[in-house]
């Protein structure tokens, strides 16, 4: 008789069990519900209203390619390269396009001295970019409006 007694509260306490389990799922549900929808909350709101920013349209120094003797230790090696220059402002432009043939000649003397072992690599056309970029820290003028180039872009780069 005793065991048909526990078999009720075995049936009861299986039950609560059953319950607390899905009450407990269902109450982390909504918690995490809200919570990723407060976090969503929290961005800054887009309206149709307002139109997108526009990315500023970037001005471009073309520098038209040319040939370089390279330093070599076996035979002619030559390097026919052709860049542009990312600058900031139109002022940097104009300045650039009135001085190209100083840009240019400062330009051939950097290069005859690399060697084409150097050029091939990535890091060494990296590293050309950064002396490239260098060769305006010094002012092609006096004086000088301040020049802002962002980037180097190499449009043509052939090593023979």
């Amino acid at each position: 008789m005793a065991a048909t007694q526990t078999a009720p509260y075995k049936r009861r306490s299986l039950f609560l069990i059953g319950l607390l389990i899905v009450l407990l799922s269902v109450v982390s549900s909504a918690a995490v519900y809200f919570y990723l929808d407060s976090r969503g909350a929290n961005a800054e709101p887009t309206t149709a209203d307002e139109p997108a920013a526009e990315p500023p349209v970037p001005i471009f120094v073309p520098i038209a390619p040319f040939t370089v003797n390279l330093q070599s230790d076996y035979g002619d090696r030559l390097l026919y390269v052709g860049l542009s220059l990312r600058v900031n402002d139109q002022a940097t432009s104009d300045f650039l396009s009135q001085h190209m043939p100083e840009v240019r000649s400062r330009l051939l003397m950097l290069l005859s001295g690399k060697s084409a072992a150097e050029l091939i690599k990535p890091a060494g056309k990296i590293e050309l970019k950064r002396e490239i970029l260098g060769l305006f820290d010094e002012p092609i003028t006096t004086p000088q409006p301040t020049l802002s180039i962002d980037d180097v872009l190499f449009s043509d780069f052939i090593v023979q």
